[in-house]
């Protein structure tokens, strides 16, 4: 299934509602513009997806882009624009991309701090139990900065994740924190 998504600004949105219900059933892409929480695919509007999930899509083939004046848009040039709206985008990516392959559903984390919110199933099934944090492996990380994110992890009750990519490889690590009180 491929489907059409016109680029506007920083988002791409796909206008067709079939098309929107399909992609976004078919693992959770995207957010239904007005509906906060969607139950299914049983909305009347169209779709619009972050800029890395409409890469991911592009490069699985599931999504052609166009610009406004219905020029095709490439992958390589879904890559360009993420690298100017994404600071550390192919590091960000090649997580996105791993946890998207291996099943989980990858939302913004923004409004939790961190790069991603991951659910095992998908939103309105489940809450997301992971926050996943970027980082290289040559970045320097406090005491200070683990507590913090453990700490904002435990009070939304989630796991916080460290995802570390290996970029010449495309494989990334991960630590998870756990939390215990004593």
């Amino acid at each position: 299934m491929t489907v059409s998504g016109r680029l506007v600004g920083n988002r791409i949105i796909v206008w067709n509602i079939d098309d929107s219900r399909k992609l976004y059933g078919s693992g959770y892409y995207g957010k239904p513009i007005g509906v906060p929480k969607p139950k299914g695919i049983e909305f009347d509007s169209p779709l619009v997806l972050d800029l890395i999930e409409g890469c991911y899509l592009v490069e699985n083939g599931r999504l052609k882009v166009s610009q406004m004046d219905d020029r095709q848009v490439s992958f390589t040039e879904i890559k360009k624009i993420c690298k100017k709206q994404y600071a550390d985008f192919e590091a960000k990516y090649i997580v996105f991309h791993d946890l998207r392959d291996k099943g989980y559903v990858v939302s913004p984390g923004i409004k939790f701090g961190c790069d991603f919110a991951v659910y095992e199933q998908g939103p309105g099934i489940d809450h997301a139990p992971y926050l996943v944090q970027v980082y290289r492996s040559t970045d320097e990380m406090t005491a200070t900065s683990i507590v913090l994110a453990g700490r904002l992890a435990t009070t939304v009750k989630k796991q916080f994740i460290l995802a570390i990519p290996k970029v010449t490889e495309r494989k990334v690590d991960y630590v998870g924190f756990d939390w215990w009180r004593a």
